[in-house]
């Protein structure tokens, strides 16, 4: 039987934790960024968990991770 293919996009863009929880990158963060307060942005800075529902999606797209 072949082997699954990693979803090229997804495995830029989230990291799996040892205990299985899928790590993703704030919102937010991109541009039009000096309007927002300091204490905001520093917040965003830090990885978040993914909800339930969308890891589970996401750990069928990065099999191997």
């Amino acid at each position: 039987m072949p082997k699954q293919k990693t979803h090229s996009s997804s495995k830029k863009r989230f990291k799996v934790t040892g205990t299985g929880k899928v790590l993703r990158a704030q919102a937010f963060r991109r541009h039009i960024l000096s309007k927002r307060p300091t204490k905001r942005m520093r917040h965003l800075r830090h990885n978040t968990l993914a909800s339930a529902q969308n890891a589970k999606v996401i750990k069928k797209m990065i099999p191997y991770m």
